[in-house]
């Protein structure tokens, strides 16, 4: 056995001993024998301050879950065995209070006692089953920006089916059975092993290195990227063609600019700790809680933080493009939330959104009524109105009468092709005619939604499912020069993510910044739950 299965192998020790001295306490003349009835009235009773917890002791007939013999024996077993390992997977294990649960197990006698054990074993096992299932936090209440429809499961349903299973397979089948999930979880165990170890040592002190370059700072460089696992042992003091290919595989892997140059951007990735990025790995193994749904055989995810968007299917991406995301501003950002995708507009129109009009187009139009003449201005009914018969100086953002319209051209915002999923924040993906913005690291300018860098090549993909000619179908419907919409006979569900640690297609895990901050408000609110950061001797 070796030092680094040793930790668990006394836990089970441990757990063992536990179960077999509680069962013999269940089964001792003051305690299984006890009298049945008075069993069930104290379940009653303390079942009462929660409705599901009563409603499934009722259906059952009061009859125990934990606290008896042959099955319950293994439920028990399994619930410490799972709460034992909550650190695992970065939940709060203060929160299951397993110290105090086993202190009640071993000082149970009384048939009040045992009643009142059960239904605190109930309670705890629903508390740690929705955690690990669903997520400790609510993600609207963390950040308002990730509208998150959590799939939560019936409550009263964990103890029903709990009943009916296998207890260990019950267990193992709780947490997300994702590849995503899987890596993460081993990444974090990784990470905590590093932080065991002392870390990635010391921080290159200077702003910016490049080939040919030599010193202090260099060694301090390659003995980080060592200990990292972007380069091999060496005692070369010199930024030579090793280092400079090892820096490129560390930007591949950060979302950086791959020129093979430290400037201030890949020398702050470089420098974090190795806290920060294991804090990374427990968000997003709490993001994927929250996403613990059948996200369908074909499906789109945008990774705003990666700014990019993808088509997978049947778990493999089959089509990946650069995005363009929401810009930093509070009021620009893109929001996180699923939708389905139903159609997509060739040669579209662009109405304006009513915060732009009112915010940026109508003090430019008070100034001057000839502003921003590529858009169309109507009314209430669709006509467009004569702009010199109009003096916006007599409006406000609050009783501006008039919409916004950019009729279809390659100068249109929207570029020659949107791809709607409709929903109430009006975010769509579409084309851009800005194209010299996907060139860039950091890639956040628009007003929230997708503009992706190969719209063309995102339809064609999408429409290989229904015509046997995608491109020349999409090419013909945009020579027209109208607005067209084509449904899409299958729709495609849409998943706009956000994950600083995600894994890539071998399963290694990848970084990126967090763009927006809203990682740090999930870590803080993490922290704030119980949720601690650990170290793990190898």
């Amino acid at each position: 056995m070796t030092a680094r299965t040793m930790p668990h192998f006394r836990i089970l020790l441990t757990l063992a001993s536990l179960v077999t001295t509680v069962f013999m306490l269940f089964s001792a003349p003051g305690a299984a024998q006890a009298d049945t009835t008075a069993f069930k009235q104290a379940v009653a009773s303390a079942a009462a301050r929660d409705s599901d917890i009563s409603a499934f002791y009722q259906a059952n007939g009061f009859e125990s879950l934990w606290t008896g013999k042959g099955r319950d024996r293994k439920r028990r077993a399994a619930l410490l065995d799972a709460l034992a390992r909550a650190g695992d997977h970065g939940l709060p294990s203060g929160r299951y209070d397993l110290a105090g649960l086993e202190a009640r197990m071993r000082s149970a006698r009384t048939s009040a006692e045992l009643g009142a054990l059960e239904v605190e074993m109930s309670r705890t096992f629903l508390q740690y089953a929705r955690d690990i299932q669903t997520g400790v936090l609510v993600p609207g209440r963390v950040d308002k920006a990730i509208v998150r429809q959590v799939p939560y499961r019936d409550r009263g349903s964990y103890l029903t089916n709990l009943a009916k299973s296998s207890a260990s397979g019950f267990f193992r089948a709780l947490p997300p059975d994702t590849p995503e999930y899987t890596a993460l979880m081993k990444e974090k165990l990784r990470l905590e092993r590093v932080l065991a170890g002392g870390g990635w040592g010391a921080t290159v002190r200077s702003k910016t290195l490049k080939p040919g370059a030599s010193g202090q700072s260099v060694v301090a460089l390659r003995n980080r990227l060592v200990q990292m696992g972007y380069m091999k042992r060496s005692s070369g003091q010199v930024y030579d063609e090793a280092m400079q290919a090892a820096i490129v595989y560390f930007q591949r892997a950060h979302g950086l600019a791959e020129d093979g140059v430290v400037g201030p951007g890949t020398m702050k990735e470089i420098n974090r700790s190795v806290e920060q990025r294991l804090q990374s790995v427990m968000v997003a193994m709490e993001r994927e809680r929250w996403l613990n749904m059948d996200r369908g055989k074909r499906h789109i995810e945008v990774n705003l933080t990666d700014f990019s968007a993808k088509i997978f299917d049947n778990g493999k991406v089959t089509f990946s493009t650069r995005s363009v995301i929401g810009a930093r501003d509070s009021d620009r950002q893109s929001p996180e939330f699923s939708d389905v995708m139903e159609f997509m507009v060739i040669n579209p129109s662009w109405y304006v959104p009513r915060s732009i009009v009112t915010k940026e187009y109508l003090p430019e139009l008070q100034a001057n009524p000839n502003a921003v003449n590529h858009i169309e201005i109507t009314d209430r009914s669709g006509r467009r109105i004569d702009r010199s018969a109009v003096d916006f100086t007599q409006f406000t953002p609050a009783n501006f009468p008039f919409a916004m319209r950019q009729p279809p051209s390659r100068g249109n915002a929207l570029g020659l092709v949107k791809f709607m999923f409709p929903n109430k924040h009006n975010i769509y993906l579409h084309d851009t005619p800005a194209k010299n913005l996907f060139g860039r690291e950091v890639r956040a300018y628009s007003h929230g939604c997708i503009r992706l860098a190969d719209p063309f090549d995102f339809a064609y993909a999408l429409l290989a499912r229904q015509t046997s000619d995608p491109k020349g179908f999409f090419q013909a419907q945009l020579a027209t020069g109208k607005e067209t919409t084509v449904p899409l006979k299958k729709p495609v569900p849409v998943h706009i993510i956000y994950r600083t640690a995600f894994a890539d297609e071998k399963g290694k895990v990848r970084f990126r910044r967090d763009i927006y901050g809203r990682d740090g408000r999930i870590w803080k609110a993490l922290a704030g739950a119980g949720v601690a950061m650990r170290a793990v001797q190898g």
